[in-house]
């Protein structure tokens, strides 16, 4: 939130950086990225392939939206939100072309993407597309999404692969065929990191420095984020 012309406080609808885009100039076509995730923490992997996908699809910007309670994560301890959030807005605050929005963690309930388009879809203007970029396995089973058939009217989907590893053509005719979803296959480069390693390297009390940002890297550190608890056991699994 932050002061207007007028001086009153501003509250911004998805995000600051982005929250007008599409209205300055309503006769060109503005591209919106979607990173959603749980961000526990995020790290460099994360940002690498948000910075490929704005480079190589033309992306005008790329929102980090982080999960504010993740179904497929209830049964595990997660970070509270507002720290999550936190070191995302840490993370993405040296590129001009990201931002962070908290509109999952602002809304009541369990976290499905189909109800983030929909607010995002019903905030922008029409001459604004959204790109929702997610990994290829998850692409693949996204008939399981809730909703999944309003996805496809919603956004258009950017499944990222890692080199080598991508889906073979028979793969991507039927999710055509079978979903109707506009995907955009993109490789992007290996970065073997993952949230699930920093954590486990935090608590058995190695270093993560280099595997995520300096800032996020200290607020972990300030925060006393993913240590061992009193007992001496690992608190992350």
């Amino acid at each position: 939130m932050l002061p207007d012309r007028e001086g009153a406080a501003r509250q911004y609808a998805v995000c600051e950086r982005f929250d007008d885009l599409g209205k300055d100039d309503p006769d060109r076509t503005y591209r919106l990225g979607i990173m959603g995730g749980t961000f526990d923490p995020v790290h460099i992997g994360h940002l690498a392939c948000a910075e490929q996908a704005r480079d190589e699809l033309g992306m005008d910007a790329i929102i980090f939206i982080p999960a504010g309670v993740p179904v497929y994560k209830k049964d595990q301890k997660v970070t509270p939100a507002a720290d999550r959030l936190e070191m995302c807005r840490l993370a993405v605050a040296s590129n001009p072309a990201f931002d962070v929005s908290s509109i999952e963690v602002d809304r009541e309930g369990d976290t499905y993407t189909v109800d983030t388009l929909r607010q995002l879809r019903a905030h922008y203007p029409d001459n604004v597309e959204l790109f929702f970029i997610t990994g290829a396995d998850a692409v693949m089973s996204i008939m399981k999404w809730r909703d999944s058939a309003q996805i496809a009217h919603l956004a258009k989907l950017v499944a990222v692969t890692r080199p080598g590893y991508a889906p073979p053509e028979e793969m991507k005719r039927v999710l055509r065929e079978r979903t109707g979803f506009q995907v955009s296959f993109l490789e992007v480069t290996g970065l073997d990191v993952s949230s699930s390693d920093l954590r486990r390297r935090v608590a058995d009390g190695r270093s993560i420095r280099y595997l995520t940002k300096e800032v996020v890297f200290r607020y972990i550190e300030e925060h006393g984020l993913y240590r061992n608890d009193e007992e001496g056991e690992r608190a992350w699994s």
